[in-house]
């Protein structure tokens, strides 16, 4: 992969991977480094954000000078009416919707020595697993019984176990032995080939996260393996959609190096492939630190707290209104039922992070969960808060995605599809997953929301309840 967009020709000096220099930075996460050091040693000027603030809800992407003064806002009062407008763009994408998925771990046996992670190769009390075919299929219909249409299939570094053929008999098993109607998929970077063959066996969503750009950060939480190579992961992007991918995920670990220089690097990357290839994340997630059984992080200097997260969110929604924001559920209750309303449009529930997890509960995990609720709690909390929960699939079947995608979204067509798929999806729920007594409060939710919906739904719901699945527009 030819990476001069990653540095100034004066800083080529390479290091022992022959890819990447010790001081090399995107050009763009350079000056947005630069400039947000500028921005916070001024005072800040409230029109301009105000101004900013405006552009986002015209739903027009923020360029990078405009995210830095964002990042380097300390005023309350301002931040304030960040976080409404974020709330405002998060409804006029998307209406109140929130989608749900859950997690699927393949397996925890790793090469990779990630300082922070419960599967790294140097945690010698780990449980080690690799789920079988039919082990996947298992886990995968469970899920599907309880209710979930969206699956993320996670999976540790393993050269041998975790081989493409395998990915692709796991992924076509599981399509055609349970409900589960689209995979995503979150693994290593891989060679174009290979991305072309997760892609042909109808995975939906290919995710990675860069952990930190920071590079002495990440050369010090990566010692070992194939990880260690951060351009190669810097770089995985390009060639997942050179390889077909559309819709792909990113984000960073918050925590590891300093927020304000994460977000602004990840910003800058999606940047560039917006500019290259007219599209850039289809999600963003905001996973944070959290304590994992093995891990050698014993000091979190840059621990990111509550309110920062908040702001982590609220920007993202502003810089890049299309883009999906995800909150795992690494976080606890309360802070992820706030990030609901602020701007959060994906969320998993129910998880769990080891491999066999919901059907054996599992062995070692990756890290720590901190919301136990499960789906059915977290629906009826989405509920409660106004919002309308989601399980629907249908973007990934229609074709609507990548550049479509974004100015479907742009252009606030997508909201009344969601609303009307989430509708749907919800009913079928209701119909084939829940209790009485949550299916009565639920009914409840669809009673008020239909009349808000001009799609004849009414007579789908007819075709719902008298067995017919999988309607959506």
């Amino acid at each position: 992969m030819h990476l001069n967009w990653i540095m100034p020709a004066k800083e080529r000096k390479y290091n022992k991977h022959n890819r990447i220099s010790f001081g090399i930075y995107c050009r763009g996460i350079r000056f947005f480094y630069f400039d947000m050091l500028k921005q916070r040693s001024n005072k800040t000027d409230p029109s301009r954000i105000m101004d900013i603030i405006a552009k986002s809800l015209e739903l027009h992407d923020l360029n990078l000078p405009e995210i830095s003064e964002l990042l380097a806002l300390d005023d309350p009062d301002l931040w304030s009416k960040v976080f409404d407008a974020a709330r405002r763009v998060k409804e006029k994408v998307y209406g109140n919707r929130i989608v749900l998925f859950a997690p699927l771990y393949l397996s925890n046996e790793c090469l990779n020595d990630c300082l922070y992670c419960g599967f790294r190769k140097g945690n010698k009390d780990a449980v080690r697993k690799t789920l079988t075919i039919n082990e996947a299929v298992q886990e995968a219909s469970l899920l599907a019984e309880r209710g979930y249409k969206r699956l993320l299939l996670v999976a540790s570094e393993h050269n041998k176990l975790m081989s493409m053929d395998y990915f692709e008999k796991v992924v076509d098993a599981i399509y055609k032995e349970t409900d589960i109607r689209i995979l995503h998929m979150n693994f290593a970077p891989m060679s174009v080939e290979n991305f072309r063959r997760l892609k042909a066996v109808g995975v939906g969503v290919y995710q990675c996260f860069q952990e930190t750009y920071h590079i002495p950060t990440y050369r010090y939480m990566h010692e070992k393996g194939s990880k260690a190579d951060y351009a190669w992961r810097m770089s995985a992007m390009d060639r997942a959609v050179e390889a077909g991918f559309e819709d792909i995920g990113m984000g960073v670990l918050l925590g590891l190096y300093d927020w304000r220089w994460e977000v602004g690097a990840l910003m800058a990357h999606s940047r560039r492939l917006i500019n290259k290839y007219g599209f850039g994340p289809h999600t963003i997630s905001v996973p944070r630190l959290q304590p994992a059984q093995g891990s050698r992080l014993n000091d979190w200097p840059n621990r990111v707290s509550d309110e920062d997260l908040k702001k982590i969110v609220a920007i993202y929604r502003l810089a890049l209104p299309y883009v999906g924001v995800v909150v795992s559920t690494r976080e606890n209750p309360d802070i992820r039922d706030e990030l609901f309303l602020l701007g959060a449009s994906q969320v998993s529930a129910g998880s769990k992070t080891s491999p066999l997890g919901y059907v054996d509960h599992g062995d070692t995990e990756q890290f720590e969960i901190g919301d136990k609720r499960s789906l059915e709690e977290v629906i009826m909390k989405i509920a409660e808060l106004g919002l309308m929960p989601s399980l629907c699939t249908a973007c990934y079947r229609e074709g609507r995605s990548g550049e479509m995608f974004r100015d479907l979204a742009q252009n606030q067509a997508m909201k009344g599809i969601c609303h009307t798929n989430a509708l749907l999806s919800l009913k079928e729920y209701i119909e084939d997953s829940v209790s009485e007594d949550v299916k009565n409060k639920l009914e409840w939710v669809l009673k008020e929301e239909t009349p808000k919906n001009s799609n004849g739904l009414s007579d789908k719901f007819r075709l719902i309840e008298e067995g017919e699945r999988d309607i959506h527009i």
